[in-house]
């Protein structure tokens, strides 16, 4: 049996020489932070992440000296600390803050990628397609034809990213690049929560807002131009957005389909989601979608 997370946390401040007394539980997800005294975050992870949380250490530390506006790593630690195989670490808290805006993303990617990828670090390659087929697997309240059809979808964009057209040369990209994981302070934007950090297409991380635009109708037109002049370039143009664009659509309802399986009341956007990806609810933007908790 794993140790429950408020032990995690008490031993890795103690290593560490932390105090854990007074901790506040700040969210409890798939990672689950605490603040603690101080001003620092404690950051526990789930089982078997220890070296997507080494990475971030490195990679936020790297980006730092380079300019690029990133949370800080509390202290000098470059390994994060392993209890009961959930890796832990700890960063400076920002001050009072609220969700970045498009445009603020559009910034923060502009300078992330026009690094050169750091030869210091070994990147892993981008990796697409992580858990979906574990989440089609296990959505146990998908129709049997439907669970085919994802599966049969799932296979046909890994053969389409392979052959994936020439872009903008690939980089260090963020993975995870949306709003969410934009901080806006009251002395300017700070980039978070880099687990998925990889070397890839730099278009990956723009097409997760793109698709805000295209798929969801969330963002009107307007704000995207915005997004693309302060970035300097449309993705949508790209031979290859495409792949990209229905990979983001296919993350987004195995997403659907995961938080069903805790919260049958996703189901019906489930099946929203899934209809709009099988042709039967018209050209895209698809009026309907929603958040998902």
């Amino acid at each position: 049996m794993s140790v429950g997370t408020a032990d995690v946390l008490r031993q890795a401040c103690a290593q560490v020489g932390l105090d854990h007394a007074s901790a506040e539980l700040i969210r409890d997800g798939e990672n689950v932070l605490y603040r603690l005294s101080g001003g620092v975050v404690a950051r526990i992870a789930r089982v078997g992440q220890m070296a997507a949380a080494r990475k971030e250490l490195l990679v936020t530390r790297w980006l730092a000296g380079a300019g690029v506006s990133v949370v800080r790593p509390w202290g000098d630690r470059d390994e994060p600390v392993l209890i009961g195989q959930r890796p832990v670490t700890f960063w400076h808290e920002l001050p009072s803050h609220e969700q970045g805006t498009t445009t603020d993303v559009a910034a923060l990617l502009r300078d992330l990628h026009s690094l050169a990828s750091p030869d210091s670090l070994e990147l892993p390659a981008l990796a697409p397609f992580v858990r979906l087929a574990e989440r089609i697997e296990a959505a146990s309240s998908l129709a049997p034809a439907d669970r085919d059809w994802l599966q049969k979808r799932l296979s046909e964009l890994q053969d389409a990213y392979a052959e994936l057209p020439a872009g903008i040369p690939w980089r260090l990209v963020h993975g995870d690049a949306w709003r969410g994981n934009v901080a806006a302070t009251s002395t300017g934007v700070v980039l978070l929560d880099f687990e998925r950090c990889a070397y890839g297409p730099p278009e990956w991380d723009l097409v997760s807002t793109a698709v805000s635009h295209v798929t969801t109708g969330w963002l009107n037109a307007e704000t995207w131009k915005q997004y693309c002049r302060t970035y300097g370039y449309d993705v949508t143009t790209w031979d290859g957005f495409e792949v990209l664009r229905d990979i983001r659509e296919l993350r987004m309802t195995t997403m659907a389909a995961q938080v069903a399986e805790k919260n049958p009341a996703t189901g019906e956007q489930l099946a929203h989601r899934l209809a709009c990806l099988q042709g039967r609810n018209g050209p895209r933007p698809w009026d309907g979608w929603r958040a998902v908790p």
